[in-house]
């Protein structure tokens, strides 16, 4: 099972460039049993692991922006430390069902967000303006909810990137990848620190990953993009709903 996880896992990567932590946190912890903070840890480390393999060919490719990335890493850097610092903050002191609960919403309100985004017209590149001097602000929650739930970084970047900034979509994906695996970096180190991860699953992920990464390569050209994005948001929504409501009948009878 821990190997078919992270195959599936990677070949959404390779197919539509997001999906690392938002997909991984919620399969560990629903068809896995494993702990909600060694959870996030896991599907951080893994998603870093993952991007690695992406990385160096988006730099050879020059379709990294280095200028908007340090804008990004501006904010979203302190957020994904003090979203590990409150994850460890409600493992310490907080009920179990409250920290699922609220893994839950946030996956609810990322796939609600993107659905919404999905129907958005397509902007002329002419007409945009560089507002990339925003991007810390937005990255800052973002950092925090990578931080906090490992869920995140690739869908919202992708959409503040296209909204801010006049970057190509190849350089959109390129900056975000990149930014996705530092933040995936720093995060899954702040949480390794703090709540340790299970070397044996990642492990297994990784060589599933592995694996469903290079199919995933193979097949993209001939696999549609936006409804793969748009069926794995809806898939998202049902799993937070199902996180909420496991969390609230859990709730109801002790």
């Amino acid at each position: 099972m821990e190997y078919l996880i992270g195959f599936i896992i990677a070949v959404f990567i390779a197919l539509t460039g997001v999906g690392a932590g938002t997909i991984t946190t919620p399969l560990l912890i629903l068809f896995l049993g494993v702990p909600a903070p060694v959870a996030v840890a896991t599907g951080l480390l893994f998603s870093a692991t993952v991007k690695l393999v992406l990385v160096p060919a988006q730099i050879a490719r020059k379709q990294v922006s280095w200028r908007v990335l340090g804008f990004m890493l501006l904010g979203g850097l302190p957020g994904v430390l003090i979203g590990s610092l409150v994850l460890k903050h409600l493992d310490t002191h907080g009920p179990q069902l409250l920290l699922n609960s609220l893994l839950g919403f946030i996956l609810v309100l990322t796939a609600l967000w993107q659905i919404a985004f999905s129907f958005r017209p397509a902007r002329d590149v002419s007409l945009k303006r560089d507002r990339s001097f925003l991007l810390p602000f937005l990255m800052f929650p973002v950092g925090a909810e990578v931080g906090f739930s490992s869920a995140g970084a690739g869908a919202l970047g992708t959409a503040a990137l296209l909204s801010l900034t006049e970057l190509t979509p190849a350089q959109v994906v390129g900056t975000d990848i990149l930014f996705g695996f530092l933040l995936s970096l720093v995060g899954s180190g702040a949480h390794g620190f703090f709540h340790g991860t299970r070397s044996g699953l990642l492990l297994h992920l990784v060589v599933g990953g592995l694996a469903g990464v290079v199919l995933g390569t193979v097949i993209a050209r001939w696999i549609p993009k936006r409804p793969l994005r748009f069926a794995l948001w809806i898939w998202l929504l049902i799993i937070g709903c199902q996180f909420i409501y496991l969390n609230a009948f859990s709730a109801a009878h002790k």
